[in-house]
């Protein structure tokens, strides 16, 4: 049972509750001003049929719904694997304060890896980054699932 004061341990439940539907095992949570959970999910990329079902896609939206505005100033972003460019642009036009993640994604990944979306003169908005939280457990929960995936299921 996750820890309900520990955002990352919520992510990494919500992420373990993806792998669990068949989904890569990415969860987020978004934290208010006040420090209180707005939203929390898994990534819904294939029960959606949705490529932009992404666990961080899905937690701001949720959020700017809850809080009825689309800048979610003063508010962090909790996920358990580096973004790629599409949730890191997203999470700028959010104006989020913060984003704290998990695992690292050198081949995916739009922060520290590939894009880079915040160092781009055309972001607008640069939230703080803090990176490898939990990362080995992150990390472990992708490994096993991919490797998983690879397995022969049959006889």
């Amino acid at each position: 049972m996750p820890d309900d004061r520990d955002p990352m341990a919520l992510a990494l439940s919500e992420a373990r509750a993806a792998a669990g539907r068949g989904e890569v095992p990415v969860g987020a949570v978004l934290i208010g001003p006040d420090g209180q959970v707005l939203a929390r999910a898994g990534n819904q990329v294939e029960a959606d049929a949705d490529p932009t079902a992404h666990a961080e896609m899905l937690v701001i939206r949720e959020a700017a719904r809850r809080l009825g505005t689309p800048r979610l100033v003063d508010c962090s972003l909790v996920v358990t694997l580096e973004p790629c460019a599409m949730c890191a642009q997203a999470i700028a036009l959010a104006r989020l304060k913060r984003l704290v993640f998990g695992a690292y994604d050198p081949k995916g990944g739009g922060v520290e890896h590939g894009a880079r979306v915040f160092e781009r003169a055309t972001c607008h908005h640069r939230p703080e980054v803090i990176g490898g939280v939990r990362e080995r457990e992150a990390g472990d929960l992708l490994r096993g699932f991919f490797r998983d995936c690879r397995v022969d299921p049959s006889p």
